[in-house]
């Protein structure tokens, strides 16, 4: 499952549940534009970040893929010509500080933040290893990851006429699969963290997004291989169709995710819950 992109499509939940008024922009609100930015991508290599990249990207904005992997970034760039990348390990605290003096550096004109890295790995709570470094390492990339980087670009960020963050979490972040507790619950502490920051920075220009994947066909957890999985240009052209025409909107939910968003809204989030950890009870890598 993709950076942020679960929840299987199960049908215990209604197909449509509809919260009267959210989620809504407070009205001081700048609204991200979709064109004439300068946007970084974190996990820009693969999956969701790759498709959003590429979307930006063909809509004239001057797009940043960041990752681990030189030579993916690479590739995809030269497939995208204008667009450029960095190397970026977001689970190191001082590569995070070098990489942000960077950006400052060679693209000053920065106003668009995407936290979309992230890492998901089974666990096996009565088995786990001493040192716990399955779920370390998911800890520091999924909420250390963006917030540090977060708190080393919004200096620059605050300096441009308009810029947005946008933290990419999960359907995982309301109803979480057991095999996979410590990824569940960075996408849980994620949201809380996006809206925290989206109040403290209601006063200023800076616009703050929180993405809400559901299951996406990626290559987490075998998600490209699997039917239930919703096909990832699907899911991109929803978003930015979302993007375009919602203005307004301060979460970004395709149809796809809002069983799960609002599983305990709309009162079903015990079926839910079960019906979705009975159907992920066989995964194992």
């Amino acid at each position: 499952m993709e950076d942020g992109g679960e929840g299987l499509r199960f049908r215990l939940a209604p197909a449509k549940v509809t919260i009267a008024s959210y989620p809504r922009k407070q009205e001081w609100k700048v609204t991200m534009k979709t064109t004439g930015n300068t946007i970084l991508i974190t996990g820009g290599g693969s999956g969701i970040g790759r498709g959003l990249a590429e979307a930006f990207h063909a809509l004239g904005n001057h797009v940043i893929i960041a990752g681990r992997r030189k030579q993916v970034l690479d590739a995809i760039t030269a497939a995208n010509p204008g667009m450029t990348s960095l190397a970026l390990d977001i689970e190191n605290r001082v590569n995070i500080r070098s990489f942000a003096g960077q950006m400052a550096t060679r693209y000053p004109a920065l106003n668009v933040l995407i936290n979309n890295a992230g890492i998901m790995r089974v666990e096996k709570l009565q088995a786990q290893p001493d040192d716990l470094a399955d779920a370390e390492s998911i800890v520091a990339t999924n909420l250390l990851g963006p917030i540090r980087l977060t708190a080393a670009l919004l200096p620059l960020l605050q300096k441009q006429p308009r810029s947005a963050i946008m933290n990419v979490s999960s359907g995982l972040a309301f109803v979480p699969i057991a095999p996979t507790p410590t990824y569940c619950a960075t996408k849980a502490a994620i949201h809380s963290y996006t809206q925290s920051l989206r109040y403290q920075l209601r006063a200023s220009t800076t616009e703050v997004l929180e993405l809400i994947p559901p299951y996406v066909a990626t290559n987490l957890l075998n998600g490209a291989s699997d039917p239930r999985a919703m096909p990832l240009d699907k899911y991109i052209a929803e978003v930015m169709d979302i993007l375009k025409t919602q203005p307004a909107a301060v979460e970004i939910c395709v149809e796809n995710v809002k069983g799960l968003r609002f599983a305990a809204e709309s009162g079903h989030y015990d079926s839910v819950f079960r019906g979705l950890n009975e159907a992920m009870a066989n995964v194992s890598h």
